[in-house]
């Protein structure tokens, strides 16, 4: 009997572009999606853009722009990367919609009701010098825990541990570097600890899979903590019903994206929302990353248990990415956006790839890039589109086109690949698509072993038909290997029945044979791996780097971790340079643009200090230049060099003015 299945992927952030680390997730995802579809299953899969939070305000503010443009900009972006990487959702939405709402308002009001809400004054991290209440992934500190520097201030990277934002070690605001202070506001806590028992139920009945039960068993020990849902405005979000300047805790209505992607599907195709998502009708998957999995496995299923909501049936859990051994970097080229790999490389040499690395572990998994080549070009290039190049044009071109009948030796070859199907079936199911990849890649080698042996270029010349019953086999093999493969390869199984001239190939028709059939001219399926293209990547990886600005993080109270040499140094040419031009930057309320003489060179700067200097009265003065800063496409034009100015910020920002007389263009030592 076909299941009725709903799944969700945890969801991205609209902050930011998406890149090959995001994918392991949504990749590891439709191809099960995929694969429950081929398998007969009636599947859906739901996911949104989490839009809420003071980070999105802020970049919004930055860009000039409203929270709401910004993130229907960014959901156009990801959607379109999503979509060139054959990711297939049913339902891609947002956090801020009304259902959303709605369902945030609903699970809030029934937890009170169920007397898990609890009201408490708190002290809070506040920035004097930004004007604003501080998020947690705004604040940046030693963990109180494992001492570990540079963490959040609501969880820790290294020891997975969470905390709350004034229990990290020498903090700092995320956005100026300069200490916050402590002040007292009244928030709303989830009662965490209400569900333990519960919860604790839930794991054992095989909520999680067994490689996480040690971290859950080690949060329970230390003792569930009541969680925080609310923030203090300014805030993009929900507000709390009854309050004015209080707002649900991003956290709180990001899960709830997913019942929110889930009604607006089933309200424009005619379903009951109440049948699909909260009955036993339907099972329920949630795949997420391990960095994530306290909030999934503690805090969302608790909240929906205080609302009498169902949970999930199960909570996949996966590792992070790493290049080359070690974690994405920006200035070695391995932090690569989904965008950058798609103007240099096939999605599906991606998806083949990262298929023979998953597993049902949260172990992380490696890109090593030589290896990537080695499989791409090896298995898929080599070993499977290379079985089907061989005899598809040989049947087209000599044969007419007609596939034939099987004899003994090919319906032994297809009775090894067949028997095949159910150990494929039980990896899918399972999370273990490296399994299947080895097992199509070896069924792959026994096929090209059949047809090497039977060595149809050379019986063309004298046998035909036997040649034609010899590549039946092959194409049959073909098609048998193309449906394994297709919840990894969607796109390369499309070429393959357009070739084999066939329609939607599912995994009920393993067992069929293509026999007296004719079939359409070959086209190429894949190409092979060329380094030139991983490496033009890998450059284009680093120069989109230089674009990348990272709020300073450090204050004059920590040890500096970074020594440059006088050679370094020495390498800094500082310049008088007259202002020529100076005026206000549009959409940006802190910068200036000015246009500077450098001895006859002229130069546009952008310029962080509108707050503290006019315009009108910076024509005209002399200052000291970086004259060989490499230069930083913004969104607002080229920026070209940097004016020494020093401050704590806004209002109190002070630059370096040079008497009349030195000459511009001339060097400062």
């Amino acid at each position: 009997m076909a299941r009725k299945i709903v799944v969700t992927s945890a969801l991205p952030y609209a902050n930011g572009p998406i890149h090959l680390g995001h994918l392991v997730e949504y990749l590891q995802t439709d191809i099960w999606v995929r694969f429950q579809k081929l398998n007969g299953n009636s599947c859906y899969y739901f996911c949104a853009d989490d839009t809420h939070g003071t980070p999105i305000m802020i970049r919004a503010k930055d860009e000039g722009i409203k929270p709401e443009d910004l993130i229907e900009r960014v959901h156009t972006e990801h959607l379109r990367d999503f979509t060139s990487f054959g990711i297939e959702f049913d339902n891609y939405y947002s956090t801020h919609s009304d259902e959303n709402r709605q369902f945030s308002e609903l699970i809030y009001n029934r937890s009170v009701e169920s007397g898990a809400i609890a009201k408490k004054t708190i002290e809070l991290a506040y920035c004097d010098n930004c004007k604003m209440w501080l998020p947690d992934r705004y604040i940046r500190g030693t963990c109180p825990r494992c001492k570990a520097e540079d963490q959040y201030g609501d969880s820790c990277d290294a020891c997975g541990g969470t905390h709350q934002p004034t229990e990290l070690i020498n903090p700092v605001c995320a956005n100026c570097g300069t200490e916050p202070v402590r002040r007292e506001s009244v928030h709303y806590f989830f009662k965490l600890a209400n569900y333990e028992k519960q919860l604790k139920k839930l794991i054992e009945e095989g909520y999680t899979q067994t490689s996480v039960l040690n971290k859950l068993e080690e949060w329970f020990r230390t003792g569930l903590k009541d969680w925080d849902i609310s923030r203090d405005g300014p805030y993009f979000g929900f507000k709390i019903p009854g309050e004015e300047d209080k707002y649900f805790y991003v956290w709180l209505d990001a899960p709830i994206g997913y019942m929110a992607s889930c009604k607006n599907y089933c309200d424009r195709h005619g379903l009951d929302f109440d049948n699909v998502w909260n009955s036993d009708e339907y099972e329920l998957y949630h795949f997420i990353g391990k960095d994530i999995m306290y909030f999934h496995a503690l805090f969302w299923p608790a909240m929906l248990m205080s609302a009498n909501f169902k949970t999930a049936n199960k909570l996949f859990v996966h590792g992070f990415l790493t290049v080359n051994g070690q974690k994405m970097s920006k200035s070695k080229g391995t932090f690569i956006k989904a965008e950058t790999y798609l103007n240099h490389l096939d999605p599906e040499y991606l998806r083949f790839y990262y298929a023979s690395k998953l597993t049902a572990t949260i172990d992380d998994i490696d890109m090593n890039l030589e290896d990537f080549l080695l499989k791409i070009n090896s298995d898929l290039v080599g070993k499977l589109a290379n079985l089907a190049s061989r005899s598809g044009p040989m049947l087209t071109k000599k044969l007419d086109g007609k596939l034939g009948k099987l004899d003994d030796q090919g319906k032994r070859l297809m009775e090894k690949l067949t028997a095949a199907k159910d150990e494929i079936i039980k990896n899918y199911e399972q999370l273990n698509y490296a399994a299947v990849i080895r097992t199509v890649a070896a069924l792959a080698d026994e096929s090209n072993r059949y047809f090497d042996a039977r060595q149809p270029w050379t019986t063309i010349k004298t046998d035909p038909e036997t040649t034609r019953t010899t590549l039946t086999a092959a194409l049959n093999a073909v098609r048998v290997l193309t449906i394994y493969l297709k919840p990894v390869l969607p796109m390369y199984a499309e070429k393959i029945e357009a070739f084999l001239n066939i329609d939607s190939l599912a995994f009920s028709d393993v067992g069929q044979i293509l026999q007296e059939h004719k079939i359409n001219e070959f086209a190429r399926l894949v190409e092979r791996v060329e380094k030139e293209k991983v490496d033009a990547m890998i450059d284009e990886s680093k120069d989109s780097d230089a674009k990348q600005v990272t709020p300073p993080q450090v204050t004059l109270d920590e040890p500096i971790e970074a020594e440059c040499t006088i050679e370094d140094f020495m390498k800094v040419d500082l310049r008088v340079a007259k202002v020529v031009l100076a005026e206000a930057v549009e959409g940006a309320d802190k910068l200036l643009h000015l246009e500077l003489d450098i001895g006859g060179i002229k130069k546009n700067v952008f310029a962080g200090i509108a707050k503290a200097y006019d315009p009108q009265e910076l024509v005209g003065k002399q200052v000291i230049c970086v004259a060989n800063l490499k230069p930083r496409k913004m969104k607002f034009g080229l920026s070209e060099g940097m004016i020494l100015a020093a401050g704590p910020g806004g209002k109190d920002i002070f630059m370096l003015n040079i008497d009349q007389g030195a000459q511009p263009g001339q060097r400062v030592h």
